[in-house]
């Protein structure tokens, strides 16, 4: 139940970031949706409602794209929901940082067993045409989505220059706006937000390239080794000094 201290927890943090990174570019290169990036899917289901009042629309059918966009907000929603748990048990002790990046985990297999029997492509060759289209990608969509939801309150609730750990565009904000940008010096403010951008950058290149190799299963099978890791690491952070 110790607390940890947010100010010395660089490297659990800039592993979510790289989560992130890594999750959003299986999702993405399958069926053109972020499972971390919900302010997209948020607008595509605004557009798809739009779509139905467009004058001389004859085709009503909710499109497959926009049922996965849809699965993805709300599964991601259901994920953030469980850090409600950290409130109950303390945000920012050890046992609940490695419970609640545990449970990220589990979800991350879950995803990696459902892309495995899916046994779909990959990589989608347009927007048009996602190689994810049966029941159990959807099924895949959501567990992932639900990881970097609960990953995303548990970094917000850690309350660092990480911020959230998923979305980067308060963090790129907040870096081009910060006095000390170019700074010949170690700055902590800028230096984790710059840290928190290269992570997720790495994470989507990194997720990517073993796409082609051993596919969206094997790679969500690696996510779901470097989950664990991250949990272990939250055990032996620093203990805040009171």
């Amino acid at each position: 139940m110790t607390k940890i201290d947010p100010k010395r927890c660089t490297a659990p943090l800039a592993a979510f970031c790289f989560m992130t990174g890594y999750i959003d570019s299986i999702s993405f290169s399958a069926i053109f949706v972020w499972c971390g990036f919900q302010t997209g899917n948020t607008v595509q289901l605004a557009l798809a409602l739009a779509r139905l009042f467009s004058p001389g629309q004859t085709d009503f059918s909710f499109r497959i794209a926009d049922r996965q966009a849809l699965t993805s907000l709300l599964t991601f929603l259901a994920g953030a929901s469980l850090g409600r748990l950290g409130d109950k048990i303390g945000n920012n002790t050890r046992l609940w940082l490695f419970l609640g990046t545990f449970i990220q985990t589990l979800f991350t297999m879950a995803a990696a067993i459902a892309a495995w029997k899916g046994n779909q492509p990959s990589v989608a060759e347009s927007r048009g045409d996602p190689a994810w289209t049966d029941t159990l990608t959807f099924v895949a969509i959501g567990f992932m989505s639900a990881a970097v939801g609960l990953q995303g309150i548990m970094g917000k609730r850690v309350n660092s220059q990480f911020a959230t750990t998923v979305v980067l565009t308060t963090v790129w904000c907040e870096l081009m706006s910060d006095p000390k940008l170019f700074a010949r010096k170690v700055v902590v403010t800028r230096d984790h937000r710059v840290l928190a951008v290269f992570a997720l950058f790495i994470g989507g290149f990194v997720g990517r390239a073993l796409l082609d190799q051993i596919g969206s299963a094997g790679a969500l099978g690696i996510g779901t080794g470097i989950r664990f890791l991250i949990a272990l690491i939250w055990l032996v952070m620093p203990a805040k000094l009171s």
